[in-house]
């Protein structure tokens, strides 16, 4: 009876410990929200980190040791604040928090080499931005993989003749040993201040006491060295282990490319078959990881490529030209030119459907939204030009482009000097290939206008792209601004310039691109993409591509990026034809007897609001805009430390994020650390003795003798 009795005495007790331990779960799963670390950590969420790239010879940008890297903030709202980082703060390694103005290549010098004192940077962003501008790029883009080298145009080489960039500090290209991150949210730039002003800040000369606020960034890079140590690295991990770890990834996209008049592009185009191609660049970068707004250096050419392409799409005898007109908007230029190079190494080899033997004529669009007044310049390659052949064809063009101005009053159409080099353009990798009658229309006649090339400052503002305030964002977006109007110009001169080469003599003079389109394009592109009219033309499952904010313009490695898949359904929207087909029809030609995917591409868009209500109206545009793959033909060649052709490569990562906290002294912190050893030991020697002592301090009860009466 006694041993029944204890047995049901531990039997309540274990169910009361289940019970305890079921309202402790209950309990940690209604607090979770309000964790230990949430009351630590204030994440930061908004924020753009520097990565590691690399190309055959080197590394460039930032990382974090793996673990991270931890620092006291310091606000250094002036150069003479760094004093205190570099040399008189007491409690390094320091986080510094770095006005936008301040973030240049002459300080960055100074915090060089200095991992003892410098953990890291956040770099907030300067408003207004710099006024003499500001370029993290160098002053000769591209050099080395254009048509000038050693070898042919030394005397072009290396921009010794013209300076294209020149306010680049090349910053961009620099490598750092601590991470980089961009604070792109204003609050959470006050509230780090404030954080520094509460805790850091140094009071009536007397030092901060502890505890300090910190900063801490992750940004661990797994590339180093080149190209070529990563990608052996990552070839020899695909090829032997079960699990490869990849440590580095081309920068890829696709090409956008389409013709005025329609072919089979399942085989080559005939020999005698003559294409007048229409180039511009879709990509841009900045200092830091897909930050690349690109207004001047991209966006504003090819929103007026894509004016053009509607434009002429338009005119009545477009299917009856002696030439085809072909539009190709390249990925990758920023990176030593990947989308064209791998255009040119595919039609040399037959994998494209148009050969470079097709090429007629070549008229490019650089930079052209900053015109300080009506000149447009015309720019052409003095070296091809020494065969007259060449330059009795580049002079036809020439005339060509002037003709197709008159009629245009804001155009004024200028030469620079025959001897002037070409600027960075697409164009130059053709020429690498072929003499082609070519030429790039800019709005500077020799160094760039744009003052914020490849940097986060090259937005919508540097090109002059402002609306009322008050307006609704459907107001913005259909609201003409004076740019819209500028570029439309540009976009009217090409479109009857592409006109006229291919053959048409009967309607030049009325081929006017609509100021609408461009201004739509240009506030999708740089304002905010998730707009009405951009939904209309995207693929239902591609809504996610377009944000509340710009588009960001650069190549990454995962494709096709946003921009990519953007211009390729504006592009189908602007020149391509509504079809009645059925959803299965439109995504399967092939149930459709009259139609041919070899010759047309196929989409089915969200389409217009119904009138009446909030639905969309989906239906099926047929176009001949096509992608083609922009991955430098050094990847396809495993020739990884080319100097050819782009190398450039993308460090993978794990883990990119920033959090601030307040961090106690290292006394306090080592004296923490002794009280937690010392209650470990004591526990273990408590635990230990009351273990050895067990049958005398857990001794089960006797059982009750008999009792007599």
């Amino acid at each position: 009876m006694a041993v029944s009795g204890g047995g049901s005495a531990a039997g309540s007790g274990g169910r009361f410990l289940l019970h305890l331990l079921h309202f402790c779960v209950l309990l940690a799963g209604l607090c979770r929200g309000n964790s230990v670390e949430r009351k630590i950590y204030i994440p930061l969420n908004k924020t753009a980190p520097c990565v590691r790239l690399l190309n055959a010879t080197h590394q460039i940008g930032c990382q974090s040791s793996i673990n991270g890297n931890t620092g006291v903030i310091h606000v250094v709202e002036k150069e003479e604040d760094l004093k205190w980082v570099l040399s008189d703060g007491p409690n390094p390694p320091y986080m510094v928090l770095l006005e936008g103005v301040l973030f240049t290549r002459s300080l960055m010098e100074k915090l060089k080499g200095r991992n003892n004192r410098i953990a890291g940077l956040a770099v907030s962003l300067a408003k207004p931005r710099p006024t003499p501008g500001y370029s993290p790029s160098v002053q000769c883009p591209n050099d080395g993989f254009g048509i000038y080298s050693d070898s042919y145009g030394p005397e072009y080489a290396h921009c010794k003749d013209v300076a294209w960039n020149i306010l680049g500090d090349g910053l961009a290209y620099e490598d750092f040993s601590f991470p980089i991150f961009l604070l792109e949210d204003e609050n959470e730039t006050r509230v780090i201040k404030q954080c520094y002003q509460d805790h850091n800040l140094v009071q009536n000369g007397s030092l901060p006491t502890f505890p300090l606020c910190a900063m801490q960034l992750f940004s661990h890079m797994h590339a180093v060295l080149s190209t070529v140590t990563c990608m052996r690295r990552s070839y020899i991990q695909s090829t032997f282990s079960i699990n490869p770890e990849i440590i580095c990834d081309p920068l890829s996209d696709y090409n956008v490319w389409s013709l005025l008049r329609p072919i089979n592009t399942s085989e080559s185009m005939a020999s005698a078959d003559r294409v007048v191609v229409a180039a511009t660049r879709l990509d841009s970068r900045s200092f830091f990881w897909n930050v690349a707004p690109g207004a001047e250096s991209a966006v504003a050419s090819f929103v007026t490529q894509l004016a053009a392409a509607e434009a002429l799409q338009k005119v009545p005898d477009v299917a009856t030209l002696p030439r085809n007109v072909m539009f190709v908007f390249f990925q990758g230029e920023t990176f030593d030119y990947i989308g064209s190079s791998r255009m040119v190494y595919d039609m040399e080899r037959g994998k494209f459907p148009v050969q470079l033997d097709n090429i007629d004529s070549f008229v490019e669009l650089g930079q052209v939204a900053l015109r300080n007044s009506l000149e447009l310049w015309m720019h052409t390659d003095p070296m091809s030009q020494k065969n007259a052949s060449v330059r009795n064809q580049v002079e036809a063009l020439l005339d060509t482009v002037e003709k197709s101005s008159t009629g245009i009053p804001t155009l004024v159409l200028q030469r620079p000097s025959q001897s002037q080099p070409l600027p960075p353009s697409s164009l130059q990798r053709f020429l690498r290939a072929r003499n082609i009658s070519g030429v790039v229309l800019t709005d500077h006649s020799a160094a760039f206008h744009n003052h914020y090339f490849e940097s986060v400052y090259d937005t919508a503002e540097n090109i002059n792209v402002s609306y009322p305030k008050g307006q609704s964002p459907e107001e913005d977006l259909n609201e003409v601004t004076e740019t819209a109007k500028a570029l439309a110009d540009v976009a009217t001169l090409l479109g009857r310039t592409l006109y006229q080469l291919a053959g048409g003599t009967n309607f030049s003079d009325s081929i006017q691109a609509n100021p609408q389109t461009v201004t739509r394009l240009l506030y999708g592109f740089l304002v905010r993409s998730n707009n009405s009219w951009f939904q209309s033309f995207m693929r239902h499952d591609l809504r996610s591509f377009l944000g509340d904010g710009p588009l960001q313009h650069y190549i990454a490695v995962s494709s096709p990026t946003n921009t990519t898949y953007v211009v390729q359904y504006a592009l189908a929207n602007l020149t391509g034809t509504v079809v009645d087909l059925t959803r299965e029809q439109c995504q399967d030609p092939s149930k459709a007897p009259s139609e041919n995917k070899d010759i047309y591409e196929y989409s089915w868009v969200q389409g217009p609001l119904d009138i009446n209500s909030t639905e969309r109206l989906p239906q099926c545009v047929r176009s001949t805009v096509r992608l083609a793959r922009a991955l430098s033909p050094a990847f396809e060649l495993k020739q990884w430390g080319s100097k050819e052709y782009s190398t450039w490569t993308e460090s993978r990562w794990k883990d990119i994020s920033a959090r601030i906290f307040l961090i106690a002294s290292k006394e306090l912190e080592f004296i923490t650390l002794m009280v937690g050893l010392g209650i470990l030991i004591f526990s273990l020697v408590v635990t230990y003795c009351i273990n050895a002592k067990a049958d005398v301090l857990f001794m089960a009860p006797r059982e009750p003798g008999s009792v007599s009466y």
